[in-house]
């Protein structure tokens, strides 16, 4: 279970109704596979050693005595086998008969946990032969264990990485107040469910949002283990759905009427740290805890990893995903500009116009903002400032680029202010270091302001999320804006959300703004090439942007730490860079990171559009002095 990816498995055997033995002997079989196979949890249907379709063979206790020997045989013969499974039963106390999950490990039964809710409708008759789950827990004596016996009791994996798990059979999930809501508030991080859900026309999506839906609003892992194949078709067909969720996220899913062993990987440290960051809201009104608390250890041991990440977490990978996405941001980015416009009597809107992609995607959202208040886009002022380091592509595509959405073009070169500068404060201009490129950024920050006042408009930010997590910004410079439309758009995403309004807009806007996305990064502040090309690459300076806007979605998202997140990158662009490479770039992400809080503690307003915002006022807070020693100590 390495970095808390747990390895678990809903298992639908064949089975035959009533023959125990049988069914004992797959479930056998299935365990020493995925002992094999290293997990730790695995899940099988509800009432799998006898059949869920026994009907009135429930009321006899040779069935019943035939499911104990079942479970004993089991026990014994998974004796060496690592994985915790669960596996269904009807087991007998009291008088009662109880439809039950029975939790066992190691060849020792941990719990019998019995089924809250019968459903008595439709084609369901479970109340003709059970009795619903009382309250409480209480001990019972089942297959030559003494073990608690209810349906409060949460089973601790106290191996490395550990993980807890609750139970919930059925029509527990269907119901509107559910027993695994109790569970995730007692602390288990993973459901696992026992079901024998009939198929009919439809059903599958609704189990599949159900599934994915708890899941989510409890913040955990949802095992949900369907019969199949074997169970009476006197009245009903099983399909052997099964489902493997994370926190609304579909991990794994199985076909219909395949019986199949469902692996999946479910992250207990991603989903603790989810808890930890919600803690107030996720436990509020928490009731006393009156839970009975089983440990074991189950580690089924470090395997190939089954899990694939995405080499750009911010970017969908479907198109009609993207397109919907894209629709969503530039909407969000306008509708924020729009209503700062609007509430400081704004007349105008001042752009930096450089040639590269924030710069157009800022005036892109700035246009729609302009046209959705029926303000003529002549009012949105856009100012390309030739400076040292402006080659003649990047100063043709962006008066290009004005001239085709209809706005107003001002040319204002800067080398003779900067100059004039340099003189100033005593500055050779033939030393190319920080104060020759931040004098340009603060230069162009002033025409953009003076110009604002003069003419009673807002200067527009261009600067966006992997900028300011990195630094990547002067200081008073292109850091500062009155209103910042990019500040929460990552760099991977801001190309696709210009593609996406190339496309839209079509004509001369096309042409110029694929120039502009087939640029190099650049903040062009040095001087160009011999060829009068562009010499500074930011990527080649501070590394590649789809690597750090990796590292800070798993950093910042999800608080991951910084050798689990080597560990994922490495999954997810393996063959692309070497974990030298990878580690090279983590150490530098993570020094900028901690250096450079302090430009993102002063930063203007912005409007959030994602899940992760570098915000003081909305998600990130961190002092600007934080020492980042400890995760350093991480990477090595």
């Amino acid at each position: 279970m390495k970095f808390g990816f747990v390895k678990v498995c809903a298992a639908t055997t064949e089975i035959r109704v009533a023959d125990c033995n049988f069914n004992a002997e797959n479930i056998i079989s299935a365990v020493r596979e995925m002992a094999a196979e290293k997990v730790s949890l695995a899940v099988f249907p509800e009432l799998c050693v006898s059949g869920y379709t026994c009907s009135d063979l429930f009321n006899q206790n040779v069935l019943l005595n035939a499911c104990e020997r079942a479970i004993e045989k089991i026990c014994k013969e998974t004796a060496d086998c690592e994985p915790l499974f669960f596996v269904g039963a009807p087991v007998s106390d009291g008088g009662r008969l109880y439809n039950c999950a029975v939790a066992i490990c190691k060849g020792k039964i941990l719990a019998v946990i019995p089924k809250s809710f019968l459903p008595e409708y439709g084609e369901f008759y479970e109340a003709r032969h059970f009795t619903p789950a009382f309250k409480g827990v209480q001990k019972i004596n089942y297959g030559g264990f003494d073990v608690p016996f209810g349906t409060d009791i949460i089973l601790r994996n106290t191996a490395l990485n550990g993980f807890t798990v609750a139970c919930e059979i059925c029509e527990d999930l269907w119901v509107p107040v559910n027993p695994s809501c109790r569970h995730a508030l007692a602390g288990a991080n993973i459901i696992v469910n026992l079901s024998c859900s009939d198929e009919t026309v439809g059903k599958a999506a609704y189990r599949r949002d159900l599934v994915s839906m708890q899941s989510a609003k409890l913040l955990c892992g949802y095992i949900y283990c369907d019969a199949g194949d074997g169970e009476s078709t006197t009245d009903m067909a099983f399909a052997g759905h099964n489902i493997v969720c994370e926190n609304g996220a579909v991990l794994a899913e199985s076909k219909l009427f395949e019986n199949k062993l469902l692996y999946a990987e479910i992250d207990v440290e991603k989903l603790e740290n989810e808890r930890r960051r919600m803690s107030h809201s996720f436990f509020a009104g928490q009731s006393d805890n009156n839970y009975t608390y089983v440990d074991f250890s189950a580690d089924g041991g470090d395997c190939e990893p089954l899990r694939t990440f995405s080499r750009l977490p911010f970017v969908p990978q479907s198109k009609s995903a993207l397109d919907e996405r894209t629709e969503t941001i530039l909407h969000i980015q306008s509708k924020g500009l729009e209503k700062r416009l609007k509430h400081t009597h704004s007349k105008t809107a001042v752009i930096g116009i450089s040639g590269g992609l924030d710069s157009a995607l800022a005036l892109l959202v700035t246009c729609r903002a302009f046209d959705s208040l029926s303000m003529p886009r002549s009012g949105i002022i856009c100012i390309t400032m030739p400076g040292f380091g402006t080659t003649g592509q990047t100063f043709d595509n962006s008066k290009k680029l004005v001239q085709s959405l209809g706005c107003t073009l001002k040319t204002i070169p800067i080398a003779e202010s900067v100059n004039q500068h340099f003189k100033d404060i005593g500055h050779n201009p033939e030393v190319h270091d920080v104060t020759y490129e931040n004098s340009q950024a603060r230069v162009r920050t002033l025409i953009l302001m003076d110009t604002a006042n003069q003419e009673g408009g807002l200067v527009i930010g261009t600067g966006d999320l992997s900028e300011l997590a990195l630094g990547w910004a002067t200081y008073n410079g292109d850091h500062m804006s009155m209103y910042a439309v990019n500040s929460s758009v990552p760099k991977t995403l801001v190309k696709h959300l210009v593609k996406y309004e190339a496309n839209r807009i079509g004509g001369k806007t096309l042409n110029v703004l694929d120039a502009i996305l087939a640029t190099e990064i650049s903040p062009e502040l040095l001087p160009p090439d011999e060829s009068g090309k562009i010499a500074q690459k930011t990527e080649d300076i501070i590394g590649p942007y789809e690597l750090h806007d990796f590292f800070l979605y798993y950093c910042v998202r999800w608080g991951f730490a910084p050798d689990k997140i080597l560990y994922i990158a490495d999954i997810a662009f393996r063959g692309e860079y070497s974990v030298e490479t990878l580690k090279k770039w983590l150490v530098n992400f993570y020094r900028r990171f901690f250096s450079q809080q302090f430009k993102r503690s002063c930063i203007p307003d912005g409007v959030k559009v994602g899940s992760v915002s570098l915000s003081p006022r909305a998600d990130w807070r961190m002092p600007s002095d934080g020492c980042v020693a400890e995760w350093l100590k991480y990477i090595e």
